[in-house]
């Protein structure tokens, strides 16, 4: 079933359509609400009739809040609980209790041991020593990501960068018509319309001539853009998908770690990334944000084995039983050419026990010389990466950042404009993309090192989802990707503090907002 609206955007009036949020999603929310409100009742019941069962819920009270204190998470994740901990009587700690660890559920970490037969071995030793004899500091970054995220580092891989959606979306259909053993793809959104069409005509047909198809699409994030039973829809194409972490009404993590990753693999050979969701306003065929400025990456030889895992594992660990895969996972290519790749993960415990994005871009940073850009379309992060821009700046590397102008959530596009002061202050150039909105994630470090993927400069990224990027060093697509920034800052206002209104409310509700963001 779908609906019909229309809104506003500039001086346009545009009419949409998405499928109405199925039931079994609206059950699920409030299955969850109940089993929260459920248990921390049951707890208010005994304390007011059990004798001195209060005793142990006041002792559970401290033993939680010295359990944040000494927990190894940042400070700015500590603060919010804490408050809530301490502030709300008995509903403080039960939220704790329900929502605060960040890890997987038991059952998925059974199935992560049963995909290690899917994985592939390849020592990268020679690669490691010839880059730490070339540039030390990119080898430093090319280790953390080897320790953090288990990547291997590529050579003799060829990239292919894409300033739009449009021009991602025509390569990537191109692309899938050469198909000849099996298709994978990931994707946070995918919406029924003129891009997902154009893919989905080619699985079709990909699917009668033999070719496996595998699609997970993330369950929250395609709640309102396909129907609530799409995995058996594709099934009757031949297709099979699965949505990523499945909503059951569950009062534990399911809401945080969702699949934010975008990752189409072609028979090993041929991977892609970005910022890009399978929707059409990501192609600027619907406008709802003024023009939509996304970015793309193509790979082309060994380093796609990386985003072939990656879909492996997140396939594996939503179905049912073990799953079945193509013989030939990674193909050796023939593909020469220059530079370093590593396409990499990153998420929840106990796939990465540290935050690797949040890693590699303060590694990035601390090695920049001349020059540092941050794209992103959100731009809300803790003290520690803050103060690490900061000092870049300070330390003369010409820092700039690149927001939109238009936003899609204004909540957060506030929350963004209120590290503008203290930015600025330290020497920070700060641009907003007039014409739009930009969804684009990618930070380049002396034109000679990037990283582009799926990671926004925000908590969920940051800390809640999966995500993925590709870490890239001394790439001829390096150049394209300075040229597009440069090109990029053209259609852009420069913030200056003159530039900045805000009344005393707006500066009140955003410092409150700030508190509570790590949670958001």
């Amino acid at each position: 079933m779908k609906r019909t609206y229309t809104y506003k955007a500039g001086n346009k009036t545009i009419e949409r359509q998405v499928n109405y949020i199925p039931f079994r999603y609206i059950l699920a929310f409030m299955v969850t609400i109940f089993e929260v409100l459920a248990i921390i009742a049951t707890v208010v019941v005994l304390c007011y009739f059990v004798p001195y069962f209060y005793i142990l819920a006041w002792l559970t009270q401290i033993g939680c809040v010295i359990s944040i204190i000494a927990s190894n998470d940042n400070p700015d994740y500590k603060i919010p609980w804490l408050l809530f901990v301490l502030i709300i009587p008995i509903g403080g700690f039960m939220l704790y209790l329900i929502f605060y660890s960040r890890k997987l559920p038991k059952r998925l970490i059974l199935r992560l041991e049963s995909l290690n037969k899917y994985g592939f071995q390849k020592d990268d030793t020679p690669q490691m020593e010839s880059l730490q004899t070339q540039d030390p500091q990119a080898y430093a970054q090319a280790r953390l990501l080897n320790a953090t995220a288990s990547a291997t580092l590529f050579e003799n891989t060829r990239l292919s960068y894409y300033p739009l959606g449009e021009e991602l979306m025509e390569s990537m259909l191109k692309d899938l018509r050469t198909a000849e053993k099996f298709i994978y793809m990931e994707y946070f959104i995918i919406e029924e319309g003129y891009f997902w069409d154009s893919i989905l005509g080619i699985l079709k047909e990909k699917a009668t001539q033999g070719v496996e198809i595998k699609v997970i699409y993330d369950d929250v994030g395609c709640m309102s853009t396909l129907p609530g039973n799409y995995a058996k829809i594709l099934k009757t194409y031949g297709i099979e998908g699965v949505p990523f972490s499945r909503l059951k009404g569950q009062a534990d993590n399911e809401f945080n770690n969702r699949s934010h990753r975008k990752i189409t693999v072609i028979d090993g050979k041929i991977g892609y990334t970005g910022g890009v969701n399978i929707a059409d306003e990501y192609i600027n065929r619907i406008e709802r944000f003024g023009h939509w400025k996304d970015v793309g990456i193509r790979l082309e030889g060994d380093a796609v084995w990386e985003l072939t895992r990656l879909f492996v594992t997140d396939f594996g660990i939503n179905v049912k039983k073990d799953p079945v895969f193509n013989s030939e996972l990674y193909p050796k290519s023939q593909i020469i050419d220059t530079g370093w790749v590593i396409p990499f993960g990153d998420g929840p415990k106990p796939l990465y026990e540290k935050r690797v994005a949040k890693s590699l871009i303060t590694q990035m940073l601390f090695s920049a010389k001349e020059s540092a850009y941050l794209v992103t379309p959100y731009f809300i992060i803790d003290n520690e990466l803050c103060q690490c821009i900061e000092s870049t700046a300070l330390r003369g590397v010409n820092v700039t950042l690149i927001v939109p102008h238009i936003p899609d959530k204004k909540l957060v596009f506030n929350m963004t404009r209120s590290f503008y002061p203290r930015l600025l202050r330290a020497g920070v150039r700060i641009f907003e993309y007039t014409p739009g909105f930009v969804h684009a994630k990618m930070y380049l470090v002396d034109g000679k090192t990037a990283f582009i993927g799926t990671v926004n400069l925000d908590y969920r990224s940051l800390v809640h989802h999966f995500e993925n990027g590709v870490w890239l060093h001394s790439c001829p697509v390096t150049k394209e990707i300075e040229k597009d920034i440069l090109s990029t800052l053209e259609k852009c206002e420069k913030v200056t503090e003159k530039s900045l209104k805000r009344g005393l409310l707006l500066r009140f509700m955003q410092s409150v907002v700030k508190i509570f963001a790590p949670l958001l």
